[in-house]
């Protein structure tokens, strides 16, 4: 069951120097086989760190093809590696965290014990509003598939005062800061056409829901039998790529062209979509779902100024929006279903299924 706003009212008392914890660890690039359930030593947090209780966690894409090592270097794609290069094993996975402070480490005073946190899973290159992503929870370090996590104290926000639940929390951080920052990319605003692809998925659904948020007409990519999910995410106008026209359906939808477009697939749906773009209009794309290798032809882009954009998670200042909408509950994902935090072999199964619409959420 998805966990109460009202949890952080529970008694913060430091863990003991002998207590373990359930963790997820994974121990090599495979399949599911390669994540084991293991009692391992509490983390103990360091200066400037704070100790998590993880009240939920999240699931991502991320997570499976970072567990496959399907990140391969663009001179060597058979080579496997994690989303920033090489992983160091073994791992505990997991970006997305919601939780508890349960103990500071030296000079931290903040977030408070006790206090209810959302997780920016990112580091970044800089502490510039707009800085990049270098290192992520999960990948470079132990992440949120275990009952206590130790991050940064500057990556816990406080949202103690959330109406969201923990799960509903724990679903925004890799989805919501992504689609967040495809939208704040894109430049789309009130009254804009905006096009979605892979729309049913963690971040397409996002997507849908943020950009109608902010008032955009929005035209969105998914399989017919989850086009009811979509419509009620927000979207305007579904386009069932079962038909096998998905250009000319969007074509169809919006013959005045788009203005943006919030691409998670790529492949022959960026190749040809270039043209359905306005003149000044923006493609960005945080995904290769349908394809990584793709033709375009530059001079729909110089000639129309148009921009193809790449859009790697969020920055700084993207996911302090993220957090202000959460604090509101301002948006409320989707959630397909939670799985107990042993069960997360049944939880990749479910996301690698790719049957269910909305985020799915392990609960330890």
């Amino acid at each position: 069951m998805p966990a109460t706003p009202d949890q952080s009212a529970r008694v913060v008392r430091p863990p003991a120097p002998e207590a373990t914890m359930l963790a997820m660890v994974t121990t090599a690039h495979g399949g599911p086989e390669v994540v084991e359930a293991r009692r391992v030593p509490v983390p103990v947090p360091g200066p400037g760190e704070v100790l998590v209780r993880v009240a939920a966690a999240g699931c991502n894409n991320t997570d499976l093809w970072t567990r496959e090592g399907t990140y391969g270097p663009a001179d060597d794609p058979s080579r496997r590696g994690g989303w920033l290069g090489p992983l160091d094993f073994p791992r505990i996975q997991g970006g997305d965290v919601a939780g508890t402070v349960f103990a500071h480490g030296e000079g931290v005073t903040s977030p408070p014990l006790g206090a209810r946190v959302l997780v920016d899973p990112a580091l970044y290159d800089s502490e510039e509003p707009d800085a990049l992503v270098v290192d992520v929870l999960g990948s470079e370090r132990d992440g949120g598939f275990a009952e206590h996590a130790v991050v940064p104290a500057s990556c816990a926000h406080d949202v103690t005062g959330s109406p969201l639940t923990d799960v509903e929390l724990a679903a925004l951080p890799i989805a919501y800061g992504t689609a967040l920052g495809l939208l704040a990319r894109s430049g789309a605003g009130e009254a804009d056409t905006v096009l979605v692809t892979g729309a049913s998925g963690g971040v397409g659904l996002a997507a849908v829901q943020l950009a109608s948020a902010r008032g955009c007409r929005v035209v969105a990519v998914s399989s017919g039998a989850k086009a009811d999910a979509v419509r009620a995410a927000g979207a305007d106008v579904v386009v069932d790529r079962g038909r096998g026209r998905v250009l000319d359906d969007v074509r169809d939808a919006c013959p005045e062209g788009l203005d943006a477009a919030l691409d998670v697939v790529a492949g022959p749906v960026l190749s040809g979509g270039l043209g359905l773009l306005r003149p000044g209009g923006r493609w960005v794309v945080a995904g290769s779902l349908d394809g990584a290798q793709v033709s375009v032809d530059v001079r729909s882009l110089y000639l129309a100024n148009q921009a193809l954009v790449g859009s790697t998670m969020h920055s700084p200042a993207i996911f302090a929006e993220l957090v202000d909408l959460a604090r509101a509950g301002e948006v409320r994902p989707v959630i397909a279903v939670t799985h107990a935090l042993a069960d997360l072999p049944a939880a990749h199964a479910d996301l690698a299924g790719r049957g269910l619409v909305g985020k799915i959420v392990v609960v330890p």
